[in-house]
C-alpha cells in the first residue's frame, strides 16, 4: 500500500513539473493567462507538496508504539523469541559442565524517526521495530579451565545448534591444548590468555581469565537496566538478587554466553 502510495505521488510530481515547464515555457500563452495558469497548476502542486510531508515528515507517537507494541502479533513474537533463548539456556545448563546461575533479558520496541536526510540509519522506514537481547551467566571451577571447555566442545558434538563449539572448530581444541599446557598462546606467541569463542554470528562464549593473574579481564557485571515498562520495555534479571561477583565466590569463576540481539518484530511504514 505504501509503495503503491509514494508511485502515485510521483507521478503526479512528474506529470504537474512537466505540464508546468511546458505551458509556462509556451509563447504563444498571453501575459494575462500565465498567472491564471500558474494558480491552477500551483493548487495541485501544493496539495502534492502537503501530502508528501505529512506522509514522511512525523516520527512514530508513543501512543502508536505503545498499541503495536502490545498488539496481539507482536505479543506472539516476543513470546517466541523469548522461548527460543531460553530453550538455548536449558540445553547449555543441562549438556555442558557449567552451572546456570543468573540470565538478563533485555526487551525493547522503539518508534520510527522523522526522515533522515543527511545521515540515514534506516530508522525512518520503519513504524516500531521490537529487539530482545539474552545473556546467561554460569559458574565453574578455575581448577578444570580444560575439562570445562572440552566437556563444552562435547556437548556440542551432541546437540549441534544450540551450542555452536565442537570438536571441528580448530582453534577451540587449541584453547584446551593451552590450558593442559601442551601449547603457548592460542592466537599465537605474546597474545595472552584467550577469553572467548565466537563463530560468525552464532553465541558468543566467554570467561574469566584465570591465568593472568591481577591483570586477566573477568566477566562484567550487567550494565544497569532502564525502567521495566512493558509492553515497550521489559528488563528481567533471574534471580533479581544474583549478582556476577556472587557467582564468583561461589564457584570460583564466571562463565557467560551472550546471543545475538534478535530483531522479533517490525512494522513498516
Amino acid at each position: 500500500m505504501a509503495t503503491l502510495f509514494w508511485i502515485v505521488i510521483l507521478v503526479l510530481t512528474v506529470l504537474l513539473a512537466t505540464v508546468a515547464a511546458t505551458w509556462l515555457g509556451s509563447p504563444a500563452l498571453s501575459r494575462q493567462q500565465r498567472p491564471w495558469i500558474r494558480r491552477v497548476i500551483g493548487v495541485p502542486f501544493t496539495l502534492v507538496l502537503v501530502l508528501v510531508l505529512a506522509a514522511c515528515g512525523r516520527a512514530t507517537s508513543e501512543k502508536t508504539v505503545r498499541k503495536l507494541a502490545g498488539s496481539p502479533e507482536a505479543l506472539k513474537a516476543r513470546q517466541e523469541a523469548e522461548l527460543a533463548s531460553r530453550d538455548v539456556i536449558a540445553v547449555w545448563d543441562a549438556e555442558t559442565p557449567l552451572t546456570l546461575g543468573l540470565v538478563v533479558l533485555e526487551d525493547v520496541c522503539v518508534g520510527g524517526s522523522a526522515p533522515e536526510w543527511l545521515f540515514p540509519t534506516g530508522a525512518d522506514k520503519y513504524k516500531i521495530k521490537c529487539t530482545m537481547s539474552v545473556a546467561a551467566y554460569f559458574g565453574a571451577d578455575p581448577r578444570r579451565m580444560a575439562d570445562t571447555i572440552d566437556g563444552v566442545l562435547s556437548a556440542g558434538d551432541r546437540t549441534g545448534p544450540p551450542i555452536p563449539f565442537n570438536h571441528e572448530f580448530r582453534y577451540a581444541r587449541t584453547v584446551v591444548d593451552y590450558y593442559r599446557g601442551k601449547t603457548g598462546d592460542p592466537q599465537g606467541p605474546g597474545s595472552g590468555e584467550p577469553m572467548q569463542l565466537s563463530r560468525g554470528m552464532t553465541l558468543t562464549l566467554s570467561w574469566d581469565q584465570v591465568r593472568s593473574g591481577n591483570t586477566g579481564q573477568l566477566i562484567e557485571e550487567p550494565r544497569p537496566r532502564s525502567p521495566h515498562e512493558p509492553p515497550v520495555r521489559r528488563c528481567l534479571r533471574e534471580p533479581a538478587s544474583t549478582s556476577v561477583a556472587d557467582l564468583r565466590r561461589e564457584y570460583g569463576m564466571v562463565f557467560k554466553i551472550t546471543m545475538p540481539v534478535k530483531n522479533y518484530f517490525t512494522v513498516w511504514k
